[in-house]
């Protein structure tokens, strides 16, 4: 078994493990988020109860709940900003997953002897770069959608 072969196959794990680390990480957050949305909507509830509840109350304290509600609106708005640039992220997380696979499949019909490949093998061969295009298109339309949600934010 030759070193470089050893060094390709090393590399590979240690990415998939860095794509596998990537993907818990954001599950810890996305599922900390949903807990965030959670008390915010119990806050906003408490706030909104207030301001209809409370005819006799200072104008001031009407003002300062209408900006505690407004607050809480705009902190939903930025979690939930986060949680769609993290969807995204997990999809080229799944996407690069099965780029991996399919470049894997693809390189063992490529390291065949030309002269032993069958006609499957040639279709198939034919049939994962195919996908490999079509998974790459895909991480371009994902990465292109990250560019323009970047710039609209600017």
């Amino acid at each position: 078994y030759p070193t470089w072969k050893r060094t390709l196959t090393r590399r590979a794990r240690e990415a998939q493990m860095k794509r596998f680390c990537k993907a818990q990480a954001i599950q810890r957050r996305l599922e900390e988020i949903e807990v965030t949305f959670r008390e915010l909507e119990q806050q906003g509830i408490k706030l909104e109860k207030l301001l209809r509840d409370e005819e006799g109350t200072p104008a001031d304290k009407k003002t300062q709940w209408m900006n505690q509600l407004l607050y809480l609106v705009q902190k939903k708005n930025s979690l939930m900003s986060e949680e769609s640039d993290l969807m995204i992220v997990v999809q080229e997380l799944k996407l690069q997953e099965q780029q991996w696979q399919l470049d894997q499949k693809l390189r063992s019909y490529m390291n065949r002897e030309e002269s032993l490949k069958t006609p499957e093998d040639h279709a198939a061969e034919q049939e994962i770069l195919e996908q490999l295009v079509e998974v790459v298109n895909k991480r371009n339309v994902l990465i292109h959608m990250q560019e323009e949600k970047r710039l609209s934010e600017l």
